[in-house]
């Protein structure tokens, strides 16, 4: 601490607080300075600066985002903005951390309340700061009412992938109700030609990479359904025009919240950009007793100067180290497969155990049964809810299936939507309160099946009680939970109207403690997170589940598109993805089963086909393809991403390339849809490798052009490339790199 101005201080940061009081991985801390006597708050980690500080009108102003500065730099003026008339008044106009509704506000806030006397006026103003461990925290206060409000900020060093997160408390006499609110309110440096990338989709074609210009007014990216959703994903990214895969800047941020969202991205009168992300307002009200405080969820920022490309890989290692259970020391992804596409809901005992012995030849590590193995579970139309085996299909439970599948080497995975209930289900009959709905209104069934109010104490119990029942009772080691339809009828008719739309926060909240119960309870249980596809894909579920199912779309060429939408946000290590049959029901296109392996295989791999069509060659091929994806897993879930060629617009082709963290081994994938013109393919230059070391070149698949070396350095692999030999259609190549 020598040499330091007596009025600066720099403290190291420690370990991030995790959603819902959860913790995540150790990481090496951040720096942040602070200036006490000009209030001015710093924070720098990996290649990044977040500069915000209180203005002479006493509000928190943001001073700066982007690439790392010296720590001599000045750093621009917290200072209003300049009013440009009388109808873009300085509070319209000026970049503010966390703007409350109120003083003439009428760009997005991040907090709006209404008090019981009607005013809805909220001017929030700097009321002190302190450091609690690894966080800076913020308190702002209205200027005349009891309601504080705390901020908290931390960076992560290697990344300086920033956090952000609000809690506002009730110190009035009387309620107060908050009817909007953010986790944070973000501010860009002024520029004229930002473009928006977020991600749309539906059932069976998520994460859709949409791309457009920032202008005057505002876009905003939500979620009503009450879960994170299939038709729009809590991640963003703001770049300019200039920005590429590799190279230029890319804001970005993303959402840690598997309720209703929203984030906002607006430009104001005169250019300023912000992203305000956190609860959906839509339909929200909060109510807050005297001593009461509500949290927000957690925003999750980061800037690169590295492109789209850079940003991501970026956010994958954050995500690895930060964020996903076990982090930053993951276990790789097991192959698995799983009987749905085989039996559906026709699943027994002899039938499982013969499909076990047919994948554990294969050199699969996990064997899940799907739907159909408890209750009166014959269809969708019943005994979702009743989590009991069913013995018809079972006679003994599921011990000697689970004993059968360990002795052949496996692990035991099943599948569970534990949210869920079926109105004609033993539970649904003893509790039909139990399900959100409003009295005397139409329960909208969807899927055959209602949504269990998990907000509610006794739902909660019930399903921890019988979860951990059904753990506690067989070794599984893996459960795949599912999520199969939205809300309807939002109501919470079992406590008072004013406290009803708590449901939005509380349900998750529960969930969130659920499955942190659950992992506490049985730690060697993996969780898969989803949600008819992947309409439960974020970072608040994402710390507490090990792996994600991406889509129900297994189409392999569709999955090219998929895969790339989702590697913009996610990291690899999570993203599950199956080999199934051919035609491919979703489009009834035909494929090989080499090119269904190798788009699969550019995540964690899994089986979904049904294994009692399959000939001795698939049998021999898939085992083979299985065995070379064991010796790169860890590259490919693990290593650093390069999006080489994208699937987007159109392309006939597209190639990735996976790099291990240590630099010494790399995995690049090749793909041609569709070839003509006797078109020659072109070589595919590589990204990420030591320029200096000696990689040796071997296929796992397809072939590369005659006169290709069987070694070269990285800097001639890089320059020169390589060019897969693909000719035809749905043709694809995996080509191995090892450093000498």
């Amino acid at each position: 601490m020598k040499n330091i101005d007596r009025r600066r201080r720099t403290v190291c940061m420690g370990m991030l607080g995790g959603l819902a009081g959860l913790t995540m991985g150790n990481a090496a801390r951040a720096r942040p300075t602070i200036d006490d006597a000009a209030h001015v708050f710093r924070l720098d980690g990996g290649a990044v600066t977040y500069a915000f500080g209180v203005n002479p009108d006493g509000r928190l102003q943001t001073m700066y985002w982007g690439s790392a500065l010296s720590p001599d730099d000045p750093l621009p003026a917290s200072a209003p903005v300049a009013e440009n008339s009388s109808n873009e008044t300085s509070i319209t106009v000026t970049p503010f951390e966390y703007p409350g509704f109120g003083a003439g506000l009428t760009v997005e806030p991040a907090l709006k309340v209404t008090f019981p006397d009607g005013v809805r006026d909220l001017d929030l103003r700097y009321a002190g700061h302190q450091l609690d461990g690894d966080r800076i925290l913020v308190r702002l206060k209205d200027v005349s009412r009891a309601v504080h409000v705390t901020l908290a900020y931390a960076m992560e060093a290697a990344t300086g992938i920033l956090t952000r997160s609000a809690v506002v408390e009730n110190r009035t006499n009387g309620w107060i109700q908050v009817d909007q609110m953010a986790a944070a309110s973000i501010n860009l440096p002024y520029a004229d030609d930002y473009r928006l990338s977020y991600l749309t989709g539906r059932w069976a074609g998520e994460f859709a990479l949409q791309t457009r210009p920032v202008g005057p007014g505002a876009t905003v990216i939500e979620s009503r359904k009450g879960v994170t959703s299939h038709q729009a994903n809590p991640w963003i990214a703001l770049s300019r025009a200039m920005t590429e895969e590799e190279s230029g800047p890319v804001w970005f941020g993303a959402l840690g919240w598997s309720g209703a969202w929203r984030i906002g991205v607006d430009m104001d009168a005169l250019g300023g950009v912000r992203m305000t992300a956190g609860y959906n307002p839509f339909d929200f009200a909060y109510r807050l007793k005297p001593g009461e405080r509500l949290s927000s969820p957690m925003f999750h920022a980061g800037y690169s100067g590295e492109g789209f490309g850079g940003a991501s890989r970026l956010f994958h290692r954050y995500q690895r180290t930060r964020i996903l259970p076990g982090a930053p020391a993951l276990r790789p992804r097991p192959v698995l497969y799983n009987s749905w596409e085989a039996t559906e809901f026709a699943v027994d005992e002899a039938g499982q155990m013969a499909l076990a012995e047919k994948a554990a030849g294969l050199g699969i590590e996990r064997f899940v049964v799907d739907d159909g193995w408890f209750g009166a579970r014959n269809s969708s139309k019943a005994g979702l809810g009743d989590w009991v085996v069913n013995t018809k299909k079972f006679p003994s439970g599921l011990t000697p299936l689970i004993r059968r599948v360990n002795d052949l080497g496996m692990e035991f995975g099943l599948w569970v939507e534990p949210e869920m209930v079926n109105p004609d289900s033993d539970l649904y009959r003893a509790h039909p309160d139990w399900v959100i709905h409003f009295p005397g209104r139409t329960r909208s069934e969807a899927r055959d099946q209602l949504v269990l109010n998990l907000a509610r104490k006794d739902v909660y119990d019930h399903l921890l009680m019988v979860l951990d029942r059904l753990l506690g009772a067989n070794n599984i080691a893996f459960l795949k939970w599912d999520h199969n339809r939205a809300w309807s009828e939002p109501g919470w008719p079992q406590v008072p109207p004013a406290e009803q739309q708590r449901l939005y926060v509380t349900y998750v909240d529960n969930l969130y403690k659920l499955l942190g119960e659950l992992r506490r309870r049985h730690p060697k249980v993996e969780i898969e997170s989803c949600a008819s596809g992947g309409g439960r894909v974020d970072l608040g579920i994402m710390a507490l589940t090990d792996e994600v199912w991406v889509s129900d779309n297994t189409d392999p060429y569709d999955r090219l598109l998929i895969q790339d939408g989702f590697s913009q946000a996610y990291a690899p290590a999570i993203m599950m993805a199956w080999v199934t049959d051919s035609p491919n029901w979703v489009n009834k296109r035909a494929t090989s089963l080499e090119y269904r392996f190798l788009s699969s295989m550019q995540g964690a791999l899994g089986i979904g086909a049904n294994l009692n069509h399959w000939s001795a060659n698939d049998f021999t091929q898939a085992k083979r393809l299985i065995a070379e994806y064991k010796r790169i897993r860890v590259t490919v879930q693990q290593g650093d991403l390069y999006r080489l060629i994208s699937p987007q617009g159109g392309s006939a082709r597209s190639a990735t390339l996976s790099v291990a963290q240590d630099g010494n081994q790399a995995v690049l994938f090749a793909f041609l849809h569709s070839g003509g013109m006797r078109n020659p393919a072109p070589h595919i230059q590589l990204r990420g490798l030591d320029p200096r070391k000696t990689y040796a070149l071997r296929t796992i698949a397809g072939g590369v052009a005659p006169r290709t070396p069987k070694q070269a350095s990285g800097a001639y692999w890089m320059g020169q490339g390589i060019q897969p030999n693909l000719v035809g259609d749905f043709q694809a190549a995996a080509i191995v790199l090892e450093a000498a």
